[in-house]
C-alpha cells in the first residue's frame, strides 16, 4: 500500500494526539519512571559515548591488527576489520590461531577499559547517581565478545570499587528492542488479545514484529516473546523517507496477514523504538541523523503516518506510541530488575544509547 507523505499542523497534530490516550516520549511508565535517556556526554574529542560503541570495538580492533601488522604480519589475514563477522571474531577467540585470538582479547581489554571509564563519567551525572544495576544490549552484545567485554568491565568497575552490577540484556537484543514495546502499551488495550505490533527502527535496519504477551503465562509481561519478525537493511538500498514508511508500512501489513492466518488476535496497538529524542507529539527533536532522509523534522511524524497507513485492528482504532530505541529496549528488562530500586540500559550500537529507570512500585520489601 503507496500513500503519499502530507505535512501536519499543531492543531490536527493535537486533536489526533488526544485520541491515542497517552503521549510519546514520556517519563512516567505504568512500571517505571524514566530519569533520563540519551544522555549526550562530550569532551575535546566528542561525544564520549561513541568510545564504548560497536563503531569503536571496530577500530581498536583494528589498532591492536595495525601493530601487529608492523612487527610480524597481522594474524588475522586481510579482511579489513569493518567486515569481520561478530560470529567470525568469536570464533577467533575459541578456536583460532593463539596470536589471533589474542589480537581480538587484546582488543576486548581495550574496549573494557573504555567502556569502564564511560560508565564512570554517567554515574557522576545527578541523573545516573544511586544506579544499582546497567543491562547492556546492543548489537555487539549479541556476540560472546560482546559478553566478554560486559564482564571485563565489571570486573574493572568492581575493582575500581565502584558499585554497579553490570550484565547483558536477556533477550537478544534485535528481540529486546520489540518486546520493549508491550511496556509502553495502556494495560486495558491487552485485553482479550494475543500480541501487539512492534516496530524497532536503527540507524541502519529496521526491523518490524509481532510481540506475543503469554499473559496467562505471566500477567507482569516477563513471558513475552517475538512471535515473528521481519527485517529491512535500509542502509544497503539507501532509500528517502517517504520509501523508508511505505517499506515499513509494507511489513506491518505483511506481519497483520501472517496474524490473521494464524488466528492470532492483534491488539489495536502498534509501539515504535527510534533513536532520539522523541517529543510528546511523536516528532524526534535530534538524534534522527543516521535514519534515512530528515526524520527531525518538524512536520513529518512517524506515529501519525502509521495510524494513517493502519487505522484499525481488531475492529478498534489503533494507538501508536513511540519511544527512544534505547529506552524500549530497557524495557524489555523491567519485569527482572524489580529487585533493585535504580537501574539503567547502555545499548551498543552506532553509538551509546542510554537510559535511566527508577521503579514505581518495586513490590519487594527488601528494598530500602
Amino acid at each position: 500500500m503507496f500513500f503519499t507523505l502530507r505535512c501536519l499542523d499543531m492543531s490536527t497534530r493535537t486533536t489526533e494526539l488526544s485520541s491515542n490516550l497517552a503521549g510519546h516520549g514520556l517519563a512516567d511508565l505504568a512500571a517505571v519512571h524514566l530519569d533520563t535517556y540519551n544522555a549526550q556526554l562530550r569532551d575535546s574529542e566528542g561525544f564520549i559515548g561513541d568510545r564504548a560503541s560497536a563503531r569503536a570495538f571496530r577500530t581498536l580492533l583494528e589498532d591492536e591488527r595495525e601493530s601487529m601488522r608492523r612487527v610480524d604480519g597481522d594474524p588475522i589475514g586481510d579482511v579489513p576489520s569493518s567486515d569481520i563477522s561478530k560470529k567470525k571474531l568469536d570464533k577467533l577467540v575459541l578456536e583460532g590461531d593463539p596470536e589471533a585470538a589474542g589480537v581480538v582479547l587484546g582488543t576486548i581489554e581495550a574496549f573494557a577499559q573504555e567502556f569502564a571509564a564511560v560508565i564512570r563519567r554517567f554515574m557522576r551525572l545527578k541523573d545516573w547517581r544511586g544506579t544499582e544495576r546497567i543491562v547492556v544490549g546492543g548489537g555487539l552484545r549479541a556476540s560472546r565478545i560482546g559478553e566478554l567485554a560486559i564482564g571485563r568491565t565489571g570486573v574493572l568497575l568492581k575493582a575500581a570499587e565502584q558499585l554497579v552490577q553490570l550484565q547483558p540484556i536477556r533477550h537478544d537484543p534485535d528481540e529486546a528492542g520489540l518486546i520493549g514495546c508491550v511496556h509502553l502499551a495502556p494495560s486495558w488495550i491487552f485485553s482479550g488479545h494475543d500480541a501487539i505490533l512492534a516496530v524497532d527502527i536503527g540507524g541502519s535496519n529496521i526491523r518490524a514484529g509481532i510481540v506475543e504477551m503469554c499473559l496467562r503465562k505471566a500477567s507482569d509481561l516477563s513471558k513475552s516473546r517475538v512471535w515473528s519478525s521481519d527485517l529491512w537493511r535500509h542502509a544497503d538500498d539507501e532509500p528517502d523517507r517517504e520509501e523508508a514508511v511505505q517499506r515499513l508500512v509494507g511489513m506491518l501489513q505483511a506481519l497483520i496477514k501472517r496474524a490473521d492466518e494464524d488466528a492470532m488476535r492483534l491488539a489495536p496497538f502498534i509501539g515504535i523504538g527510534c533513536p532520539g529524542i522523541i517529543r510528546e507529539d511523536g516528532s524526534i527533536e535530534k538524534g534522527g541523523q543516521n535514519l534515512p532522509g530528515d526524520w527531525e523534522h518538524k512536520n513529518f511524524n512517524l506515529p501519525e503516518l502509521l495510524r494513517e497507513a493502519i487505522p484499525a485492528l481488531d475492529g478498534h482504532k489503533v494507538t501508536v506510541l513511540m519511544h527512544n530505541d534505547a529506552v524500549v529496549q530497557g524495557l524489555s528488562e523491567s519485569p527482572f530488575m524489580r529487585d533493585v530500586r535504580h537501574w539503567g540500559v547502555m545499548t551498543m550500537g552506532t553509538g551509546l544509547g542510554n537510559a535511566r529507570f527508577t521503579n514505581v512500585d518495586p513490590g519487594n520489601d527488601k528494598l530500602p
